[in-house]
Order: structure tokens, then C-alpha cells, then sequence
């Protein structure tokens, strides 16, 4: 406390740094005293190491900043042991590690009071009341934001400044002072750019630490958050060989192809395909829908999430959307993937994940012995379904890309196409299904072809055209 007193009185004692640049009123000495005595009892120290230095206050300690749009100015003099512009460049990239973190914004002058007043000197040096002690001691001090000497950095003359190799790097010795100078303490993080001692650091490297970070964010928050340009919605094109749909379901003589906001609809009788939005037909519908089939009552279900909407013709109908767990799903199910009714059972087959339940149109209820392995009702259906819809007496899987045509009579594939087939659509299908194809039907006629059998007529294929080619 009495060190305190005593640095009180030499702030009234000497009132200013620099006299021949700026006067400084004892008023204004007095706050600033004021500030460091409330901050803590403990004796005032310079760092020895050599070190860095600053008006010692507790470690992590912060005080309030500065104007967020702040100037600075180099003074008096330049170090003659860097060329100028590599004084300026060091001092300027010193600051740019603290705005590139935080909202601040320096600009240098080179007339009149800035913020950040910089300067390099000796020893006892004008009316400053802190002094330097000649080679490897204290490298550099700067002041806490306030009035008067407030932010203002000096740096050791009897030094070797360089922007590289030997001698004691001005960037990290700069930005280091520049934190004080913007209301930081030391550090006792020995990663941190604010730890008291210097390192010697690769300048090209990022000197911040998390804790540095955290700091100076702590008085002056974070860099501000750029408005993102909201994403031009993206029109999906019928023929693209990737593409896949949301859901699909029939609607009276026609089926719809949902898909992000749109939707593709296709005529039992006309070869044309129509695309509209979903909106033109049902404007409080979402999009981005994951469910969908028609009941044996002329309406549309439609799902997304833990909610149905039923449909009648164009209109939806009242008091929905309602929850799917009305329908009898237990409360770990939070959304259906697809969903398909059989026209002659009257059964409703819903989509989980690996599971399908199957739901009774006439009670209203879900069938007893369900939840099954969607492989186990539907065998060779390895695959978890994204859409489903019946046509002509046969189900429709929809995985990816890839289409499952399955004869729910006789339980097997009869055929693999694109999702996109039914828009006429020319591109060949990928012969790489990604199952195993012995168990399944494949798409040319339902006959069943093995690896090995397939493998077999290749070979023999190869060996009768080299028989071909000997006997020429």
C-alpha cells in the first residue's frame, strides 16, 4: 500500500509523459492513480526475465477497454534498429491480433492525441512515471485504458528490436504490451500471448492462446456475427441420376412425387409429368415432407416429424395437423419415413428405421405381432425405406437413388430401376446395387443370378472370342 501511495504521488508529481506532444491535468493523474490503488494491495512490480511489462494487477484481472473504434500513433521517434516501415508494419500486425478476435478497429494518425500513444525510450524517459533499466530487463510497458497515459505502450530503446532473428521480436513484444494497453492482465497460462515472460515465437504463427481469447472477448465480445445470405432454394431436376424423394403416394389416378417444396406428378393414362410446388396446392403444408400414402377413403396422409395432415381432394382437412402417436405409435417413434396402403387388404405399412408397423384402415388400429424387421414382412427389403407407394398390385421401395419393385404376392424384387424411371428418364441404371443380389430378383425378367453364375459366362465369353481370334 505504501508502494501505491508513493506511485500516487509521483502521477501528481509529473503530469505528463511526453510535454511536447500533450499536457496531462492532475486531475486526470488522480483517476488514474485511483483506479490502480482499488485494483489490488499488491506491491507494484516490473517482470525480470526478461520480461514484458505492465502495472501489475491480480493474473486474469480485466479492466473496462476502450472505444471500439480506436487511433494510434508512433511519437517522437522510431527505433533505429528497424527500418521504419518495418516499425510500422510490427505495431500494426500487433493490433490485428487483437481485432481479428474482437469488434475493435485501429487506425493509425500521424498528428494530433490518439488513443494508443507509442513510443520507444530509456531509462527515466519524460514525465512517464514508469522507467526502463537498460538491456535484457523490462522490454516494454504499457498503460490500462483511461484517461491520460491511459493505453498508451512504450518500448526499451536499449534493446535489439528486429522482425526477426536475433534480438527480441517487436510483433510479439507489441502485441503482448497492446493487450495491456486494451485492459488485460498477465496470464499464467505459459501458452498465452499475456504470460509475463517472453518466448520466442515463430511470427508467422497465431500467438493467441484460448485464454487470450477469452479475455479480450470478455470486455469487448466477439467479432460480429456477418449476416448469412439465406440460401436460394434449389430446384431438383427430374432426370438427374441422384435423385431421390421425400415421399410419394398416390392420389386417386395419378402419384406424386414429393421433394423439398415441390412436387412431380405423373397420370395413370398421359405420359406428360407436371412439377408445381407444393404450395400452389396446399399452401399450410411444410416442406420438406417424410411420409406419405392414400387411404381407402379417398384422403392423403401426409407426415413430417411427429405430425400428420390428412387430405381431402385439395382441402386439409380440420384440426390437423395432429400428433402420429394418435395413430397407436409409442412415444419413442418421433417420425415416420415412409408409408404405403395395400388397396386390397386395407392395411397401412409404416416405415421406422428397420421397422414397419402395420395399421388396420377399418378399426383404426395398429395390428397386434408389429413392430416387424421391415426384411422380415417384406423379405429381401434389406434396406431402410424412404418413400413407398402401390401401383398396379405392386409396392414401390425407395432407397436413394435406387427403386425396389416388389410383388407383395409371391414376396419377391422383380425389378430395380432409378426413383426416376417413371419421368421417361434415359440414363442407364448402375449395375452396382449394393446388396447381395443371389437373394434377390434382379431386374431383367425376375430370373435370379448369381455372382458365380454371371462370373462363369464372362470367362466363357473371353475364352470363345480368343478361340475366335487364334483360328483367324
Amino acid at each position: 500500500m505504501k508502494r501505491l501511495l508513493l506511485l500516487f504521488l509521483f502521477f501528481i508529481t509529473f503530469s505528463s509523459a511526453f510535454p511536447t506532444v500533450r499536457m496531462m491535468e492532475n486531475e486526470e493523474n488522480m483517476q488514474l492513480a485511483q483506479v490502480l490503488m482499488e485494483l489490488d494491495s499488491t506491491p507494484l512490480e516490473i517482470m525480470k526475465t526478461p520480461g514484458v511489462g505492465c502495472l501489475m494487477w491480480p493474473y486474469g484481472y480485466t479492466l473496462p477497454g476502450v472505444e471500439k473504434s480506436t487511433t494510434y500513433s508512433i511519437i517522437i521517434n522510431y527505433t533505429p534498429d528497424m527500418a521504419r516501415t518495418a516499425v510500422d508494419e510490427a505495431i500494426q500486425e500487433g493490433l490485428e491480433v487483437w481485432s481479428k478476435v474482437t469488434p475493435l478497429q485501429f487506425t493509425k494518425i500521424s498528428k494530433g492525441i490518439a488513443d494508443i500513444m507509442i513510443a520507444f525510450r530509456t531509462r527515466v524517459h519524460g514525465r512517464c512515471p514508469r522507467y526502463f533499466d537498460g538491456p535484457l530487463g523490462v522490454l516494454g510497458h504499457a498503460f490500462p485504458p483511461g484517461p491520460g497515459l491511459g493505453g498508451d505502450t512504450h518500448f526499451d530503446e536499449d534493446e535489439n528490436w528486429t522482425k526477426d532473428g536475433a534480438g527480441f521480436n517487436l510483433f510479439l513484444v507489441a502485441a503482448h504490451e497492446f493487450g495491456h494497453a486494451l485492459g488485460l492482465s498477465h496470464s499464467s497460462d505459459q501458452t498465452a500471448l499475456m504470460f509475463p515472460n517472453y518466448v520466442s515465437l515463430d511470427p508467422r504463427k497465431y500467438p493467441l492462446s484460448q485464454d487470450d481469447i477469452n479475455g479480450i472477448q470478455s470486455i469487448y465480445g466477439g467479432l460480429p456475427k456477418v449476416p448469412t445470405k439465406p440460401k436460394e432454394p434449389t430446384i431438383p431436376h427430374a432426370c438427374d441420376p441422384e435423385l431421390t424423394f421425400d415421399a410419394i403416394t398416390t392420389f386417386r389416378r395419378e402419384v406424386m412425387f414429393f421433394k423439398g417444396r415441390h412436387l412431380w406428378r405423373i397420370y395413370y393414362d398421359i405420359t406428360d409429368v407436371e412439377f408445381e410446388l407444393i404450395a400452389s396446392f396446399w399452401p399450410s403444408l411444410p416442406a420438406d415432407l417424410q411420409a406419405a400414402y392414400e387411404n381407402p377413403r379417398d384422403k392423403i396422409l401426409v407426415f413430417k416429424d411427429e405430425n400428420f395432415w390428412m387430405i381431402r381432394g385439395y382441402a386439409i382437412l380440420p384440426d390437423y395437423p395432429k400428433s402420429i402417436h394418435t395413430l397407436g405409435f409409442p412415444g419413442r417413434v418421433k417420425k415416420v419415413d415412409a408409408a404405403v396402403c395395400d388397396k386390397t387388404t386395407r392395411k397401412t405399412y409404416f416405415f421406422v428405421g428397420i421397422w414397419c408397423w402395420r395399421f388396420d384402415e377399418m378399426t383404426q388400429t395398429m395390428d397386434k405381432g408389429f413392430p416387424q424387421r421391415v426384411v422380415k414382412h417384406f423379405p429381401g427389403i434389406s434396406i431402410r425405406v424412404d418413400a413407398a407407394f402401390q401401383y398396379k398390385g405392386f409396392f414401390y421401395f425407395s432407397r436413394g437413388s435406387k427403386q425396389f419393385e416388389y410383388d407383395i404376392k409371391t414376396k419377391n424384387i422383380t425389378r430395380i430401376m432409378r426413383t426416376n424411371t417413371w419421368f421417361q428418364c434415359k440414363e442407364p441404371l448402375n449395375s452396382s446395387f449394393g446388396f447381395d443380389i443371389n437373394k434377390e430378383k434382379a431386374h431383367s425378367g425376375g430370373v435370379k443370378i448369381s455372382h458365380h453364375k454371371s462370373l462363369s459366362l464372362f470367362i466363357l465369353s473371353i475364352v470363345h472370342l480368343l478361340k475366335n481370334t487364334i483360328y483367324q
